[in-house]
């Protein structure tokens, strides 16, 4: 099976499709992903480093560009599609899925109207104009939220969360890891949050009885990185803060700690909910229709965070909601408990197989391959098996009667 993924722009776009390539690649040796995005977001420095093909189009943004913008991105809407319908007859994929962003619209537009199986995957519980619009020409839509099922032909939706990088889900079957102090989390996406970093600075001057009894790792992004170094070295906290620009090992950050004070997008609010953790969630307040507080509220209403506007929060308020967390071992432990409750570890699986059945649906079960100038039915490679071991790997190959693979 060959998916060819459509979106990127930002991590909350681009790491659910990098979580389902993961599933993906895994199931068959000769399953391939493709990614189209464009060169100016995320995805043309993570795909590669994924080890992932990345096409790049020249799409643009539409919503909240101003006029300027707005016409810029019009006019590069003709360029864009043509690009795409160029890159599918190149690819041939089985499959064609939106993850959102600029890329998404023309590349999965283009696909549906050749004919080739489309879907979209919604990360947010409002969805993005984008979405909105694919959601009456795919075939699937995918949603992370239930709030989100009502913008879309219902035949069509499947709730299933969002996907889940691998090295993220190891947290499902983690313990925390074991540490003297309490330990905070704070970060604000892949760029940081300059809302957020202010806030848990200040937020130190009313911390300074709790110094020694806290360990903080806080992840800043790029610009402000020495000024909120300098901010913690000023409070006097420079042994208890970890300040860093970028996490690469997010895993091991979750399972270290107790509460985390993050943004709402919709990818964090999923490794939250895998990773089961207390959290203090403050939304971007500039977000598309304000849909990062949308997110945040099916938490609350869950019970498994807190929410604060950053217009609202100062810095005292944060450090009495941190020094009441810490204080109340079974209020976090009920929070973490309810979190995990939300989460969907098997988002990815769940996707794929629905990707699968729409390939079969359509090309029968070996996809486009002859089309592709592949072989239709590829063998795996052979390995030296011990006498008695029949064991097979998770979301591998399916043995048929008659010991033939079935590719998914």
């Amino acid at each position: 099976m060959k998916v060819l993924i459509a979106g990127g722009g930002t991590g909350g776009h681009l790491y659910p499709g990098i979580a389902l390539a993961e599933e993906v690649v895994t199931r068959h040796h000769a399953n391939q992903v493709v990614f189209v995005g464009t060169e100016r977001g995320l995805e043309a420095r993570v795909v590669p480093q994924s080890g992932y093909k990345l096409e790049t189009i020249r799409a643009q943004g539409l919503k909240g560009k101003g006029f300027v913008g707005l016409v810029k991105g019009l006019l590069a809407l003709p360029l864009a599609f043509v690009e795409s319908i160029r890159i599918l007859q190149r690819q041939k994929p089985d499959v064609v899925v939106g993850v959102g962003g600029y890329a998404s619209g023309p590349v999965v537009l283009a696909a549906a109207l050749l004919g080739v199986p489309t879907a979209v995957q919604e990360q947010n519980a409002l969805p993005g104009l984008t979405n909105k619009v694919l959601g009456r020409f795919v075939r699937v839509v995918f949603t992370a939220f239930e709030d989100a099922r009502r913008f879309f032909p219902s035949r069509k939706v499947q709730l299933v969360g969002n996907p889940i990088r691998r090295k993220l889900m190891e947290n499902f079957l983690r313990s925390r890891v074991a540490h003297e102090k309490f330990s905070l989390l704070v970060f604000g996406g892949s760029l940081g949050a300059r809302g957020i970093n202010q806030r848990m600075i200040d937020a130190l001057d009313h911390l300074q009885d709790l110094k020694d009894q806290l360990h903080i790792i806080h992840q800043t992004g790029k610009k402000d990185l020495e000024t909120v170094r300098q901010g913690y070295e000023s409070k006097g906290f420079t042994a208890q803060a970890q300040v860093v620009e970028y996490i690469e090992d997010m895993s091991d950050a979750y399972a270290r700690a107790e509460l985390v004070i993050c943004r709402a997008g919709a990818t964090t609010l999923s490794e939250l909910t895998v990773a089961k953790k207390a959290s203090i969630l403050i939304p971007f307040p500039f977000a598309t229709d304000n849909h990062q507080e949308v997110n945040a509220q099916a938490l609350v209403k869950a019970g498994a965070a807190l929410m604060f506007r950053e217009s609202e929060l100062t810095g005292q308020q944060l450090a009495t909601e941190i020094r009441r967390l810490k204080e109340d071992p079974e209020k976090r432990r009920q929070m973490e408990k309810k979190a995990g409750l939300l989460g969907r570890p098997e988002a990815a699986k769940e996707l794929a197989d629905v990707l699968v059945d729409l390939m079969i649906q359509t090309y029968g079960p070996s996809g486009r391959a002859e089309a592709r100038g592949e072989d239709p039915n590829p063998k795996k490679p052979s390995k030296e098996k011990k006498p008695g071991n029949t064991e097979t790997k998770a979301g591998g190959t399916e043995q048929q009667p008659g010991g033939s693979e079935k590719q998914v």
